[in-house]
């Protein structure tokens, strides 16, 4: 009974965290993304109703600044100091949305959607 009693007092701390940790804030702007096989379907909903697919730019396109296997004919802009929530789905495949300068991460699988948040606190590409 005392290892349970044990695991209880640990256990119990540690989903109150992850509760808050994973409970967003208001969030300003809340983005929709669909993975679909080769590129990207997204949504702003919240002030108007705008769609976009961005694909991937091939080599033979790309500029000399651009980058290789990560740049997109649209890119998705978003403001800074915002606190932006991501929704992510695919409609065929297991996918993943990410942005390692953000410090975000999101697995997109068909039929259920995952949330994030994130803010950005310096201007860039990323």
């Amino acid at each position: 009974a005392l290892p349970a009693i044990t695991l209880i007092f640990i256990a119990l701390p540690s989903l109150r965290l992850l509760y808050l940790i994973d409970d967003s804030a208001d969030a300003l702007i809340t983005i929709k993304t669909i993975g679909r096989q080769w590129y990207w379907s997204y949504e702003y909903s919240d002030f108007m109703n705008v769609e976009f697919d961005t694909y991937m730019t091939p080599e033979k396109e790309l500029d000399i600044e651009g980058f290789r296997l990560l740049d997109v004919d649209n890119r998705t802009i978003l403001p800074m100091n915002t606190e932006v929530r991501v929704l992510t789905s695919a409609s065929d495949v297991l996918h993943s949305w990410a942005v390692p300068a953000l410090g975000i991460k999101i697995d997109a699988t068909p039929g259920r959607l995952n949330q994030g948040t994130f803010m950005i606190n310096r201007p860039g590409l990323f």
